[in-house]
């Protein structure tokens, strides 16, 4: 079989060389290599864990101690309408930088049962995915994930307070686990408010158990 290569982006979060990345980044790999900018050499990285339905990866490179590194910010209170810097590797074109704001927040795209999306104009091509989204404190407010690829100036990030607890727990050693309530529900409408007799649409209708 032939042997392929593929391209993303990261982000150092500890001084000795653990990396945050998108799981669909690394998932199929057989081998990843990791290019810092000023180092000629790649370094070999090891995958930590990995959360596939966040699209959440840790990786650990040896490069020495004292590596500069990343901080998370709150991505509960960005507000939309907040510039942010998107860094990544698009098409290969290592270090690339992009400026635009959050267009908005809590986007459902269907990539998966935990979509809460940030969403940018900041510009993300095929490449980018897993750089960080950074605020205006340098801080990382969102991981960049997906993009719309008919679409121009609409970019989706992983929300850092989400990615976060993930990747603590990673960094830990543990299996990511979720709850599961064995119920299905659907959104109260005006209609289905009236229906019932009630004052307001607030909530979810449990439909059935």
């Amino acid at each position: 079989p032939r042997k392929l290569s593929s391209l993303g982006s990261g982000f150092i979060i500890t001084p000795d060389g653990y990396i945050v990345t998108n799981n669909h980044v690394v998932a199929e790999a057989d081998e990843i290599l990791v290019k810092l900018q000023g180092r000629e050499k790649p370094y070999e990285a090891k995958i930590i864990g990995r959360d596939q339905e966040t699209d959440l990866a840790l990786l650990k490179i040896n490069a020495g101690a004292g590596l500069p590194v990343l901080e998370f910010g709150n991505s509960d209170s960005t507000k939309v309408g907040e510039w942010v810097l998107a860094i990544g590797n698009p098409f290969g074109l290592s270090h690339t930088v992009t400026a635009g704001i959050i267009s908005a927040k809590g986007r459902q795209i269907g990539a998966g049962a935990f979509d809460n999306f940030l969403q940018t104009d900041a510009s993300i091509n095929p490449g980018n995915s897993g750089g960080p989204l950074i605020d205006m404190d340098g801080k990382v407010v969102g991981i960049n994930t997906a993009i719309v690829p008919n679409g121009q100036g609409i970019g989706f990030a992983t929300p850092a307070n989400l990615a976060e607890r993930i990747i603590q727990q990673l960094k830990a050693g543990k299996k990511i686990q979720r709850g599961w309530l064995g119920i299905t529900m659907q959104e109260l409408d005006d209609n289905t408010t009236k229906a019932l007799g009630l004052k307001e649409s607030k909530g979810v209708l449990v439909a059935q158990v």
